[in-house]
């Protein structure tokens, strides 16, 4: 299952957070720091996957932009790797390009395809109107 989905830069800050169990606001920045600095820390050789106190990382890197997902110990982390390049093959359509999403205006509009991909039912249909991954 999945835990949370941040989209950060290479400077470490975050572009897009959504977490699907409850995190605390004041525990979120801690998290987010950690997990932020263990994925950036890393070089282009290593895994992508990390395991990290009760749950996994998953993340991949395009171009300035990571993508991390935090998922249970069960869940398989190839379907979550797969998953995140299917999200920015979304994100790739529905902007025409992924590189500058740091400079996007308006970045709740990321959400759309996000929740579209990780929530294919009615009550996210906005900007993509079928299941898309």
């Amino acid at each position: 299952m999945i835990k949370f989905f941040l989209m950060v830069n290479k400077q470490g800050q975050t572009r897009l957070s959504k977490y699907y169990e409850h995190v605390d606001i004041n525990k979120r920045t801690l998290l987010e720091t950690e997990v932020i600095k263990s994925c950036l820390s890393r070089s282009n050789e290593q895994c992508s996957f990390i395991e990290y106190k009760d749950f996994k990382l998953i993340y991949r890197q395009y171009a300035a932009l990571f993508i991390v997902v935090g998922v249970n110990d069960t869940e398989n982390e190839m379907a979550i790797y797969e998953f995140i390049h299917n999200f920015v093959e979304v994100l790739d359509e529905y902007f025409s390009r992924v590189e500058p999403i740091d400079e996007l205006p308006k970045m709740c509009s990321a959400r759309q395809p996000q929740e579209a991909c990780c929530f294919p039912d009615d009550s996210f249909r906005g900007a993509v109107s079928t299941p898309v991954c």
